[in-house]
């Protein structure tokens, strides 16, 4: 199923432990703070419109900060003007919109930015349009998306009115009659080379019904920018993928644009993302990348909510307390005999699974500051990495390598000697840091991979609709 495009312009053992808004940017529809009555109408005029110019490369539209035409009234075209001014600056600022009124828990540290002294000083100095997409993000990731969300929007048209249908697999050298909608579509997406860019070498084998090598090693490029096994067999999950088309993916990254928005400019130079669509982890050491590895996050119905929280301790051979969700949902549906082959007990009324092979935590658990009762941890199900849904937790994350990864980070904070020996235990330690290692837990459908490509992940939660609805 196709969405229309948003912007017109452009295992079993181991269980899983643990409206249309917009932001409230210190009044966008008021007027301007500062002198501005050196700043005259045409200049004023001219600056903020040359500037939303501009906003398709932020994955943004002129409409949604000046409505229809301006005033004929001098005075009202000139607040028009003055408000768009401002809304956009802090649209690109922090966000257009607020991701605390979007979701019951958002937590992760934002932007703040004085807008108002920055608007007076930019539109007075006739600066406007460089210091309003100065507040943007200034990433490589944030470009690249940016990039391909104008690259999407100017092939739509490309696009074939029609989904190409179900069918049976198509293997390379096989004949299928869906060849020509699933090349046209490959075109639009700008994964084979259009009738302006081909030649004679690139035009042969796109034609015709024969899934050649040619459009194989294309499929294949598709897959893996979408999350799927990069066979160049074309599937259920193939087509169901294609079928998204460019509008789709161009509304996935004005969204992972906005959320990008969201975040301080300047994070911790020593910091663990984890992006619970994509389900990786990134960890930066010193503001150099130190390790990207795989990660489970939260299911639908029991998902990882977007936080700001630190880890400041390990624990070494933990426990697991079970929460009375999953008791309900899991725990009491289990035989005696069960719960004992497991390592269940009883203490003051609760499940606590003992330290051991079979422990939902696996040997080592990652203590975050929150009060949502979420971290990170490992896992005997190691299984779970190699698929590539992993959206298969009750909330916490789970990750790949987890003791490896606890050893990195004990050697980095001074403690691995006392990590070690709490280990060699064989019983809950708890491993104090000496320094708090900030974690952000973020939701983004669309990132830039370390091959340089931007992938997509698919939106589990359904909260990319929340944010296309506001905006």
């Amino acid at each position: 199923m196709r969405f229309p495009l948003l912007f017109a312009s452009a295992a079993a053992l181991a269980l899983a432990a643990c409206g249309n808004t917009a932001a409230d940017n210190g009044g966008a529809n008021q007027s301007a703070a500062g002198d501005l009555s050196q700043v005259d109408d045409k200049s004023l005029e001219e600056q903020v419109t040359a500037a939303l110019d501009d906003a398709p490369k932020h994955g943004l539209t002129k409409d949604l900060f000046l409505k229809g035409e301006l005033p004929a009234d001098e005075g009202r075209r000139r607040q028009a003007l003055l408000n768009a001014a401002k809304d956009y600056a802090s649209a690109l600022a922090s966000g257009k919109t607020d991701p605390a009124k979007l979701r019951d828990v958002y937590t992760v540290p934002r932007p703040k930015v004085d807008i108002d002294s920055g608007l007076s000083k930019a539109l007075s100095e006739n600066k406007y349009r460089e210091w309003v997409n100065s507040l943007a993000p200034q990433t490589d990731e944030y470009r690249a998306l940016g990039e391909a969300f104008a690259a999407l929007v100017n092939r739509s048209p490309d696009l074939p009115d029609d989904d190409i249908p179900g069918g049976g697999t198509i293997d390379k050298g096989d004949s299928d009659e869906r060849l020509p909608l699933i090349v046209r579509n490959l075109k639009a997406q700008g994964y084979l080379p259009t009738g302006e860019q081909q030649g004679e070498t690139q035009t042969q084998g796109l034609d015709g019904t024969r899934y050649t090598p040619a459009i194989a090693q294309a499929v294949a490029r598709f897959q893996a920018d979408s999350g799927l096994k990069p066979d160049g067999v074309i599937g259920s999950g193939t087509i169901e993928a294609l079928n998204q088309g460019p509008r789709d993916r161009a509304r996935t990254l004005a969204v992972a644009m906005e959320r990008l928005r969201w975040l301080e400019r300047n994070p911790p130079a020593t910091r663990i993302d984890v992006n619970t669509a994509g389900t990786y982890l990134d960890y930066y050491r010193d503001g150099q990348h130190a390790d990207r590895r795989k990660v489970v996050t939260g299911q639908p119905g029991w998902e990882t909510p977007q936080l700001g929280s630190p880890i400041y301790q390990l624990v070494a051979n933990p426990t697991w307390t079970v929460p009375d969700s999953i008791v309900e949902d899991e725990i009491s549906k289990k035989s005696g005999s069960w719960l004992a082959a497991n390592n269940f007990v009883r203490k003051d009324g609760r499940y606590v699974q003992q330290p051991g092979p079979k422990n939902a935590l696996g040997e080592v658990k990652f203590d975050m500051k929150n009060d949502h009762a979420i971290y990170l941890h490992d896992t005997p199900a190691k299984a779970l990495f190699s698929q590539d849904e992993r959206h298969r937790s009750h909330g916490c994350v789970r990750v790949e390598g987890a003791l490896d990864f606890a050893r990195t980070l004990a050697e980095a904070d001074g403690v691995l000697d006392k990590f070690d020996k709490a280990m060699a235990t064989g019983e809950e330690t708890f491993v104090d840091l000496n320094t708090e290692i900030p974690v952000r837990l973020m939701y983004h459908t669309a990132y830039l991979g370390d091959d340089g490509r931007i992938h997509y992940a698919e939106d589990a939660y359904g909260w990319d609709n929340d944010i296309a609805t506001a905006l």
